[in-house]
């Protein structure tokens, strides 16, 4: 061989040694995107109040590995460092991970939730993009981030990744297009068939949430999210017009759980007509007390006391997070019109009321709890009125509705007011 010959040799070798010592990173990224298929991945509601609204997930398969990948990005623990005390302050720290999507898959499958992949169709530099966005955000410097609940929950990575492939298309028309309904009335289709804690949400949520919305605002629910994109068409980096979703499978349907409604029903007649049985009920114990007036103090006195209970507690609440929190859909709440702390007053009262034995002592407490179910009154006209302004309108006449009867026979159940001021009369001449 000659001397040229062994140098041709040695720089071969040399080239072919340089070729296999380059990083992955460098070969096409579509030839790392062909082995992958993306999904996404939308659960139904659970059982425990906080999986009522659904969640949504990432799932990545990988043909050349044989690995399917779950990312989630709703992770939370109860154990977690002031775990209470940030959620009472609305600082909840969520979390993303990365699992085998078999394991998550059976686990909603075995606490009865829906189960629904949608299969994403998308160029194999697309697939990349997507697989590279989903490693970064389980980062340990990524992966935590400040949850809420309309702004930026679990599904808001999905959303931006279905931003990303289809390069800002789905954003765009989404923002130009208006939504169904309100944030409350979204709300009130996941909690209809729990009255307590429909009202309770429904209560400590201010005006803030009655704004109409756009499509792109009700994606905050993962349902909204499947049903969009299973619907969506997008042009690709070829000009090509094509569905960005190639297959919907149904992996499990849940039985035996109660629907999320297509519409919003009308709550108000139901706490309505709960408000006037107990109306009723009142006046009934206001007749016992003038037949059998210590059998009927004792009762009347417990009733203030566990209505002061229930609608201050839930004043104070919503007081506190109105004023002391970052739980930004409890601002401008005019419910604090006529459900706030100072209602809590009418449980010592009542207590007072009912073990009184001397009758001038049971009047004084008798007049300041009708004036504190007074101003109620006056508190729900008031929040009735402002509505008029259009700066001031929420929907919060299920409210109202729950506690004006109620308010109204407390604070002017006719004999017992006239024996008060009877009394006061006889006593001022």
């Amino acid at each position: 061989m000659g001397k040229n010959s062994k140098w041709a040799v040695v720089f071969l070798v040399l080239g072919i040694v340089a070729i296999g010592a380059l990083p992955a990173q460098t070969q096409p990224a579509q030839m790392q995107g062909d082995d992958l298929t993306i999904k996404i991945a939308v659960m139904g509601p659970g059982d425990p109040l906080y999986f009522w609204w659904g969640h949504i997930a990432l799932v990545i398969d990988n043909a050349r590995t044989g690995q399917s990948r779950f990312y989630d990005y709703g992770l939370f623990s109860f154990n977690k460092d002031n775990f209470y005390l940030n959620f009472a302050f609305g600082r909840l720290w969520y979390s993303c991970g990365v699992s085998s999507t078999e394991n998550n898959i059976n686990s909603y499958i075995y606490t009865n939730r829906d189960v629904v992949l949608y299969t994403l169709d998308i160029s194999p530099e697309k697939r990349e993009e997507v697989r590279q966005y989903a490693e970064r955000s389980v980062l340990p410097e990524n992966r935590d981030y400040l949850y809420h609940h309309f702004k930026h929950n679990c599904g808001y990575p999905i959303l931006d990744i279905i931003d990303l492939v289809t390069d800002g298309q789905f954003k765009e028309h989404f923002t130009a297009e208006p939504g169904r309904f309100t944030l409350r009335q979204h709300v009130r289709r996941h909690t209809w068939f729990s009255p307590i804690w429909d009202w309770l949400l429904n209560f400590w949520m201010g005006q803030d949430i009655d704004t109409p919305l756009t499509v792109w605002d009700e994606l905050f629910l993962p349902d909204e999210i499947g049903s969009r994109i299973s619907e969506f068409v997008y042009t690709d980096s070829n000009g090509v017009s094509r569905p960005l979703v190639s297959d919907v499978g149904m992996v499990y349907r849940s039985h035996n759980r109660l629907p999320v409604l297509d519409f919003p029903r009308r709550q108000w007649p139901r706490e309505l007509a709960l408000s006037l049985f107990l109306a009723l009920i009142l006046g009934c114990l206001f007749h016992l007390q003038s037949k059998s007036t210590a059998r009927g103090q004792v009762a009347l006195g417990m009733v203030h006391s566990l209505f002061g209970l229930v609608f201050g507690g839930a004043g104070l609440v919503l007081f506190f997070m109105s004023f002391f929190t970052s739980h930004d859909y409890t601002y401008h709440n005019a419910n604090l019109l006529f459900a706030n702390p100072l209602l809590l007053a009418a449980v010592p009262l009542g207590i007072r009321y009912a073990v009184s034995r001397n009758y001038d002592t049971r009047l004084r407490s008798e007049f300041i709890l009708r004036l504190l179910w007074l101003l109620v009154v006056l508190g729900i006209a008031a929040s009735m009125l402002i509505k008029l302004l259009p700066q001031f309108w929420q929907q919060n006449l299920t409210d109202q509705m729950l506690m004006l009867p109620i308010a109204l026979t407390l604070a002017l159940e006719p004999a017992g007011l006239k024996r008060m001021i009877e009394r006061i009369f006889w006593r001022w001449l």
